[in-house]
Parts: structure tokens; C-alpha cells; sequence
């Protein structure tokens, strides 16, 4: 079992940054493949950047250049910087955690079998 606990969400200005952190316990964290995942109001839950056990990664297009994913297997943490943000990427962001995948960063909901409860982050205009 994996748990997650996510923080870090809020309400920012246009333009401002937020950093989320996600907090991993139960299996070895550093074998894991972990990204963040966001889901506006009805809108289905999207891809927004994961990375690798060895920390490759990959970004949405929507958020490539504004938003860098990263994580510290010491501290059994992964992190989504933001900057840049806009009214569109408002949205309860999600952590996952799947299994050990090599060089492949999973894209898909159905890939990941571990999921913090979110966290808001909400952007004015």
C-alpha cells in the first residue's frame, strides 16, 4: 500500500506560482512512478506532468514551460513547481503513484494505483 498526502494548494493571482508537494509512505517511493494529474469542474481528470524513478519526465502540452515536476526519494516527496498561472489550469490537483514503469512516464488514470484526496488551487483573473 502506498499513501499519499498532498499540500500546498490555494488561491493565486494570474501570473503568480504555487508549489505543490505530495508525500508518499507505505512501498519504496524510489522505484515509483509519481505524477500530478488535475480535474476542473465537469471536466474528466487529465494528465499534467510525471516523472520517472529516475527522473525523467514528461508535461502536458497545456503546462510544458510553466509547470516543472520533481522529487526527492530521500524525503519520499514529489513536487509540482507552477509559475505562470492562468484562470484555466484552476482545478483540484491530484497525486498518483504507479508501478515501476523504466523510462515510460504513464499518462493514463487507469496506470496509476495510488491517489491523494487533492488539493485546490484556484487562479483569479
Amino acid at each position: 500500500q502506498v499513501q499519499l498526502v498532498e499540500s500546498g494548494g490555494g488561491l493565486v493571482q494570474a501570473g503568480g506560482s504555487l508549489r505543490l508537494s505530495c508525500a508518499a509512505s507505505g512501498r519504496t517511493f524510489s522505484t515509483l512512478s509519481m505524477a500530478w494529474f488535475r480535474q476542473a469542474p465537469g471536466k474528466e481528470r487529465e494528465f499534467v506532468a510525471g516523472i520517472t524513478s529516475t527522473s525523467l519526465t514528461y508535461y502536458a502540452d497545456s503546462v510544458k514551460g510553466r509547470f516543472t515536476i520533481s522529487r526527492d526519494n530521500a524525503k519520499n516527496t514529489v513536487f509540482l513547481e507552477m509559475n505562470s498561472l492562468k484562470p484555466e489550469d484552476t482545478a483540484i490537483y491530484y497525486c498518483a503513484a504507479g508501478p515501476y514503469r523504466g523510462w515510460i512516464v504513464p499518462k493514463r488514470v487507469d496506470e496509476y494505483n495510488y491517489w491523494g484526496q487533492g488539493t485546490q488551487v484556484t487562479v483569479s483573473s
